[in-house]
């Protein structure tokens, strides 16, 4: 035999080797996007599909083939390792089917990053530049194995999971953690959570001597949050310094408008999962059913239809309030906005003052109104002189909303009624996003989007003396608003016409810890840190750090 032979096996195999080729820019650009934190590198898939492309194959039609199918993966896998969670969410929302024209393209242009793009171009030259003369599929599996050394705790034995402390009604729930912050610590917090809140209820008394009769007007906000004042500079508005109390930390527990709304209109009990809002509540949960044992009629208004996603049949349905006062329609009301739909919305000056003339001509003694508005939700656009629409920015609307509702104050002022206003926001509008989601969106419920700004206003009730709000630092949610209103109605100042004590009234109110949830999506903060779980049974990770 030919002692030479033996070589030309390798010599065949060395010919068909063409290492990742053009795939090196794909990883690489990944390496590139990990190290700036825009992706959450997964190391083992990324690895098999790397080897699955590195298999010599001699047939060209193969490799073509081989080609056509890694293409779609490559986009599945590189969109699994971004922060945005699952596609198949946004396909299970119906209300995306009914998006205007208009409000899609402006989506979509939201998902360019200009930023990442210009690194992505400047990484393309580079490796046009360098491939002639660096072997950069070695440089590729040097990446692999770097990324590797910070993915071995899989192999380590899971930390033992210590008993959480326990707690007291008061406080946040479940406050003192101990444990490493892994899947089942985390998972145990958040059992620990809502079987704590499960236990939580605001007693509504009748007082002894029964009070002059108010009004409790209750204005739930779509798309407002602390991180949205920041951003257009309206932190310091005219309508929050008047307030006589402020909550520095409100969680409101979700992201989007149903859930919100029927958290709030269930605010006499602890908070629950996502999916218990949807099945009957426990006795004496419901919020405005507990202020008509009390003597209140209610009412039911909003600035815009409520159709989108079933909004206002849920409202109805989940927090048991009447139809509208004024019809699903105001009558004579012109329009303000269209909304991303195509939908009417209401000017909140012109609803608010026509609901209130509508409640001074009723004979009852007391009221209690739930008042929704949208006119900040993300994709609103003005109406024009002409019956048109043109954009409306966030920070134009921000400040019409905030006049309009502080000149439905002065409304009130002037009416002489004794009034508590509790402004209660659903969620943000997630003005410039971060690593996990793109502006406007709020598929994960993210501090920036729940940490919103609630207020307390007691108008022709006393004059107590405040000239600055008052602030409640502690963590609070949905719960510490029923304790101060079923405190409100009892207090005996109420009666004899005494400045209210907001000392006394604030005083060792019902704290929250911050938990928050959309379905199939969690964020709590654990011992001073964010983590979130983007799908039902699956695990948790840090939430990245916001970019602005």
């Amino acid at each position: 035999m030919n002692p030479s032979k033996p070589a030309i096996p390798a010599q065949r195999i060395e010919g068909l080797w063409r290492g990742l080729g053009a795939w090196n820019l794909y990883f690489l650009g990944k390496f590139l996007l990990t190290w700036t934190g825009h992706l959450n590198f997964q190391v083992l898939p990324n690895l098999i599909f790397a080897l699955v492309l590195l298999i010599p194959i001699a047939h060209p039609m193969l490799r073509r083939a081989r080609t056509l199918i890694a293409v779609p993966v490559a986009v599945a896998l590189l969109y699994q390792d971004t922060w945005f969670p699952p596609f198949s969410r946004l396909l299970a929302q119906p209300g995306v089917l009914n998006f205007s024209f208009d409000y899609i393209v402006e989506l979509l242009g939201r998902f360019i990053d200009w930023q990442v793009a210009a690194m992505l171009l400047l990484s393309a030259v580079g490796y046009v530049l360098l491939s002639p003369w660096l072997r950069l599929t070695t440089l590729t599996l040097l990446g692999f194995a770097w990324l590797s050394l910070g993915s071995l705790q899989w192999l380590l034995p899971p930390a033992t999971v210590q008993p959480m402390a326990s707690t007291q009604p008061g406080t946040p729930s479940p406050a003192n953690s101990v444990g490493e912050p892994d899947d089942a610590t985390l998972n145990t917090y958040l059992d620990t959570f809502y079987q704590t809140e499960s236990q939580r209820k605001v007693e509504f008394k009748a007082p002894a001597v029964k009070p002059p009769p108010f009004d409790l007007l209750v204005i739930n906000i779509c798309s407002l949050a602390w991180d949205d004042l920041d951003t257009v500079g309206l932190r310091n508005n005219s309508l929050f310094s008047q307030m006589d109390v402020i909550f520095d930390h409100f969680n409101s527990a979700t992201a989007y408008s149903g859930p919100a709304a029927i958290r709030l209109l269930r605010a006499s009990c602890g908070q629950t999962s996502h999916a218990q809002l949807y099945k009957p509540p426990a006795d004496q949960c419901l919020l405005f059913d507990d202020l008509r044992k009390l003597g209140f009629s209610d009412e039911l208004m909003l600035n815009h239809t409520g159709e989108f996603d079933g909004f206002l049949q849920e409202v109805r349905d989940q927090g048991q309030l009447p139809p509208p006062a004024l019809g699903v329609i105001p009558d004579g009301l012109p329009r303000a906005y269209v909304g991303f739909d195509g939908s009417p919305i209401w000017r909140d000056r012109d609803v608010l003052s026509k609901w209130w003339q509508h409640r001074l001509a009723e004979d009852q003694p007391n009221m209690a109104l739930f008042y929704n508005t949208i006119s900040l939700h993300d994709g609103n656009r003005q109406v024009t002189a002409d019956g048109g629409t043109q954009p409306a920015d966030y920070s134009s609307r921000a400040q019409v909303l905030l006049d309009d509702l502080n000149g439905f104050l002065k409304e009130l002022q002037k009416s002489g009624r004794r009034v508590v206003v509790a402004i209660v926001p659903e969620h943000g509008a997630a003005l410039h996003g971060d690593r996990m989601q793109i502006s406007g969106m709020r598929e994960i419920p993210s501090d920036a989007i729940t940490h919103v700004p609630v207020g307390l206003k007691l108008i022709n009730m006393g004059d107590n003396g405040q000239t600055v709000p008052v602030h409640v630092t502690q963590p609070s949610s949905y719960l510490a608003i029923a304790e101060i209103i079923a405190r409100l109605y009892a207090d005996p100042a109420l009666s004899n016409g005494q400045a209210v004590d907001w000392s006394a009234l604030l005083t060792d109110l019902p704290q929250t810890a911050k938990v928050s949830e959309n379905s199939g999506t969690v964020v709590l903060d654990y011992n001073g840190k964010p983590y979130v779980r983007i799908k039902e049974n699956g695990g948790w990770l840090p939430y990245p750090q916001q970019l602005k």
